[in-house]
């Protein structure tokens, strides 16, 4: 079978399937988990790595990664909508999807607030509107909640530390820095020009910040190691260092929420203990 005969074929098939309801593929993990928070995740027929949540997304068939997606393996879905993340998944990418014929259509979500409405967007396109709008709903009072209950918070410097052989961390154009600023505190390597830099020892030395913020899935052995190196350092005093669900924090759906919460908590330990 030539892959042009191939190609045709599923696309035919397509219209079969439709009638049977939507076959959504999602090319970001967070896109999976807002097409479930609208109570669709049935429809769901296909996801990328690292798509962890919730279970039943998870065991999806996965098509590639947010940056590098396998067609042959979309077209394999017979997918009746395709979500793509806009600014994430690469152009050439969409692109290529939509010159086989398969619908393509992007979702921005470029801060905490757009989150909301992106709920109800996919809950109207999805046939769940209603759901789409409890969920915005709940989504934007559980916000409101988080923000009121830290806007006071005496304000920390914060450095987001990835890895340590280099190390790694995040300006203020990730929603990390958001998650921070919620909780009360700013992140030492805001200005800095690219999303995520190698930053030197000598360089987190000058920043002084009061507390690191790690993923829990860092190598704790490794962590100790570099701040050992770094013991002049207030933030090289294990009080002042909190480990989060870094999934969790940088997903663009409601369960970044619990990924704020868990920060914040952490972040009011080390007020109180690290004095």
């Amino acid at each position: 079978m030539t892959r042009s005969f191939f190609v045709a074929a599923l696309l035919l098939g397509q219209a079969a399937v439709a009638s049977a309801g939507e076959r959504i593929v999602t090319l970001a993990p967070h896109l999976a988990e807002l097409v479930c928070a609208v109570h669709a995740c049935r429809d769901l027929v296909g996801v990328v790595a690292y798509t962890d949540a919730p279970a039943e997304a998870a065991r999806l068939p996965q098509v590639g990664s947010a940056v590098a997606i396998n067609a042959e393996a979309v077209l394999a879905l017979q997918p009746t909508r395709i979500l793509a993340w806009e600014g994430g998944t690469p152009a050439t990418t969409i692109a290529r999807l939509r010159g086989l014929g398969l619908p393509v259509e992007s979702i921005a979500i470029r801060d905490l607030d757009a989150i909301a409405p992106a709920l109800e967007r996919l809950g109207a396109e999805l046939g769940h509107a209603t759901d789409g709008e409890r969920a915005a709903t709940a989504y934007r009072q559980r916000l409101a909640d988080l923000r009121d209950r830290y806007r006071d918070r005496p304000r920390l410097r914060a450095f987001y530390q990835i890895e340590t052989g280099p190390v790694y961390t995040v300006n203020g154009d990730s929603p990390i820095s958001a998650a921070l600023d919620l909780c009360g505190a700013d992140n030492v390597f805001a200005s800095l020009p690219a999303l995520s830099t190698i930053v030197s020892p000598e360089a987190v030395l000058a920043s002084d910040p009061d507390v690191v913020v790690h993923a829990r899935d860092e190598n704790p052995h490794g962590m100790a190691a570099f701040w050992a190196r770094l013991t002049p350092a207030r933030a090289a005093d294990p009080a002042r260092q909190v480990a989060v669900d870094a999934n969790a924090l940088t997903r663009q759906s409601p369960r970044v929420l619990d990924g704020i919460a868990e920060l914040c908590a952490g972040l009011d330990r080390v007020r109180h203990d690290a004095r």
